[in-house]
């Protein structure tokens, strides 16, 4: 690869870990009431617990990816997909909101919810493309 290649590739999983840490610390803080509205109730029954739960885990997931895509250069690969697999795991929420037309932080019109989904496999592409050997 060349080192223009690889600079733009180390640039794109940095702007990944800063994206995937932000997003957990909002699921820890003032972000955190919109994010329950996005978990389906059937995910509570599945995994038995309440929407705040799943909402604090899975903040605390984004922020270890996120650290691991930097400070686990031997692991690049498999963090990579880590982070493509917790993209897949949260796309059910996403339709969930876009069905159900909840309001939350900037996805506050059936448009901007909609275009969400379509966000998804391109956040996926982009952990899998990021974390390339």
């Amino acid at each position: 690869m060349s080192a223009p290649a690889k600079a733009v590739r180390d640039a794109t999983r940095w702007a990944l870990a800063a994206v995937l840490v932000a997003a957990g610390i909002g699921h820890l803080t003032t972000l955190r009431r919109g994010f329950r509205i996005a978990v389906p109730d059937w995910a509570t029954r599945l995994l038995r617990t309440d929407k705040d739960t799943i909402v604090v885990v899975s903040g605390v997931v984004e922020i270890m990816l996120g650290a691991a895509l930097l400070l686990l250069p031997g692991d690049r690969r498999r963090v990579g997909l880590a982070v493509a697999a917790f993209f897949v795991a949260v796309l059910p929420g996403n339709v969930h909101q876009w069905r159900t037309g909840r309001d939350a932080p900037l996805l506050d019109t059936d448009a901007r919810r909609f275009a969400r989904l379509f966000l998804q496999p391109v956040m996926i592409a982009w952990a899998v493309w990021s974390t390339r050997p």
